[in-house]
């Protein structure tokens, strides 16, 4: 309990303090996982959207494969990323292993398949007759999408808080292809991770105590755009 305290007074008197290198980490924190959530729900919904209404082979294949990445280990992911990125990987010539970029692909990889197994049950809910209605309203395959997308928005706004959930708390590939390093590419969760092993409980727990406010906060407008006009 003594740390907790002392971690919550501290995490206190650096927010008051406007310490610049605590607002530059959690300033990276966040356009780290914010880009990375937008790129999983630019490419995560549609396809959740494809595979909830559309039939075809191999269909049942991709939705377990999309259920079984919600479950990604995300050491694993860092991995791949890893290996992919490296100078002898396949994309070493873009240059973006130990950069912020490299944290966006690893993050946004372990949220696409959260975001888009969310998507596929939130317009799995829908009524199927739906689709029908819609189209022989003339509506276009955009209209579609954006008309199913307004009935499904309590799901898909789940679906974006768990993806950024994913993104945000994510530590193990965020340093392994970011190197955590200072100034660059150190975020709140890998900042933890090194006080606690430099012995720096206290800090440790103020940066998490730091982490939790900012993931909170994002939740919570989130969740009031999802609960707009919703309550009983």
């Amino acid at each position: 309990m003594e740390v907790f305290s002392q971690g919550l007074i501290m995490a206190v008197k650096l927010l008051l303090a406007g310490d610049p290198e605590i607002i530059e980490i959690a300033l990276l924190t966040l356009r780290v996982s914010c880009t990375a959530t937008l790129i999983a729900v630019l490419i995560g919904v549609p396809l959740g959207f494809l595979l909830a209404l559309k039939s075809f082979s191999g269909r049942n294949i991709l939705i377990s494969l999309i259920n079984y990445g919600m479950g990604l280990p995300p050491v694993v992911v860092g991995l791949v990323v890893w290996l992919l990125l490296s100078r002898y990987g396949p994309l070493g010539m873009l240059n973006m292993l130990y950069s912020p970029g490299a944290m966006i692909t690893a993050q946004g990889v372990i949220a696409f398949p959260i975001v888009a197994g969310f998507t596929l049950a939130a317009f799995q809910q829908l009524h199927p007759k739906l689709k029908l209605q819609i189209l022989s309203l003339g509506a276009t395959k955009l209209q579609l999408l954006w008309l199913m997308a307004r009935e499904a928005r309590l799901g898909l706004l789940a679906a974006v808080i768990a993806g950024f959930g994913g993104a945000v708390s994510e530590v193990g590939a965020s340093m392994m292809v970011g190197g955590n390093l200072v100034g660059y590419t150190r975020t709140l969760t890998t900042a933890t991770v090194l006080a606690v092993n430099k012995g720096q409980q206290e800090m440790g727990m103020a940066l998490s105590l730091i982490l939790l406010i900012i993931a909170f906060s994002i939740t919570v407008v989130l969740t009031m755009a999802q609960q707009r006009g919703r309550c009983p």
